[in-house]
């Protein structure tokens, strides 16, 4: 039976692609294994999926672009962690490894390359993370988002992979229940943060509750089921599964974060948004880029998050729905976007010739 080790973690983002072409290996017969931490986000993610996935957890330490005592410390798990997962390349002889990046890809990726197993590689941010620039020097091929510059020769850009399709028509029951609370005369605004970044919108809906609820129909994806409810013109829900892409579609406009995932799926189905980007002190930066370069191709308006109150967000919402039309056309003329079958193949194809 052909194998293939799945690695990535530390954020949602760093785990969904993985998550979408784990099924279409299993179909075709592979036994599919991840390297991860129990602790880790991934870990959750993949026993909420039901998926038959044997998990193998390693240790595994930050890697920091800044001084640190606890790099010392880390430095021994990152060994720990590359020994571990040495044992498990072994035991298992996967055919491939392919990696979505993350702290906790390192040890693996760094491993497979001495057990001389092929490594594929998804970098989704415009610049490559710290992880991915290590896991480069060991990689077989690279795919990206974003173009990269032409020297880094074994990367190819794919542009996003996502499974959005065409709107869902038909609505459920739930649905219609969340509606019968809505004024379809009021623009639907749907507020989702994503694993590391949903609490600022949180605080921003309860702060401003009745001013939102006045002027707007309010769709927040919070992540925290303390704050669920359903009441007039205010919808709030901790996770969706089956109803987030209903629930997109309801939206007028989608204030998001600035992770390629979200932003993407966002390009995919044309729908307006605002990108509230994680700032350089919680995260490397990559949001901010990612949110200049869909607002530089037409795609979104960008709000930093020191300026997030109620007066600049209103002027943005009403300046997108009146330039409704020219976002929606940039975003539907956009080439960015490839199919999960398409990426599979193209995965599949890759790993073929590498075999031989």
């Amino acid at each position: 039976m052909k194998k293939i080790v799945f690695t990535g973690g530390g954020t949602v983002g760093h785990v969904t692609l993985n998550l979408l072409l784990i099924p279409k290996f299993l179909e075709a017969g592979w036994q599919v294994h991840y390297i991860g931490d129990k602790h880790g986000i991934e870990y959750q993610e993949i026993q909420k999926s039901g998926l038959d996935i044997t998990f193998h957890s390693i240790a595994t330490g930050k890697l920091r672009r800044y001084f640190s005592w606890q790099n010392m410390l880390d430095v021994f798990k990152v060994a720990w962690g590359i020994l571990q997962s040495l044992g498990i390349m072994v035991k298992v002889r996967p055919q491939a490894l392919f990696s979505k990046g993350g702290f906790v890809s390192v040890p693996p990726v760094i491993a497979a390359r001495l057990a001389g197993i092929p490594v594929y590689v998804h970098e989704s941010d415009l610049s490559i993370g710290l992880a991915n620039k290590i896991a480069y020097k060991c990689a077989t091929k690279m795919y990206s988002t974003f173009e990269q510059a032409q020297a880094l020769t074994k990367i190819e850009h794919v542009g996003a992979v996502t499974k959005v399709g065409e709107k869902i028509t038909a609505p459920n029951e739930q649905i219609q229940a969340i509606q019968q609370h809505f004024d379809e005369n009021l623009p639907t605004l749907l507020f989702v943060g994503g694993s590391a970044g949903a609490k600022v919108f949180n605080d921003f809906v309860t702060a401003n509750k009745a001013e939102l609820t006045q002027h707007y129909n309010i769709i927040n994806l919070s992540g925290d089921a303390s704050l669920d409810e359903l009441s007039s013109h205010l919808y709030r829900v901790a996770y969706v599964t089956d109803l987030y892409q209903p629930l997109m579609d309801l939206a007028d406009v989608v204030v998001t974060r600035g992770g390629s995932n979200t932003i993407f799926e966002l390009l995919a189905m044309a729908k307006l948004h605002v990108i509230v980007p994680l700032g350089r002190e919680a995260s490397r930066g990559d949001q901010i880029e990612n949110a200049d370069y869909f607002v530089k191709k037409g795609y979104a308006k960008k709000l930093d998050e020191p300026q997030l109150n109620l007066e600049n967000l209103q002027k943005m919402i009403t300046e997108l729905l009146e330039q409704k039309a020219f976002y929606e056309e940039n975003m539907k003329q956009s080439h960015e976007i490839k199919s999960l079958d398409e990426f599979y193949n193209l995965l599949k194809n890759d790993m073929d010739k590498g075999r031989k």
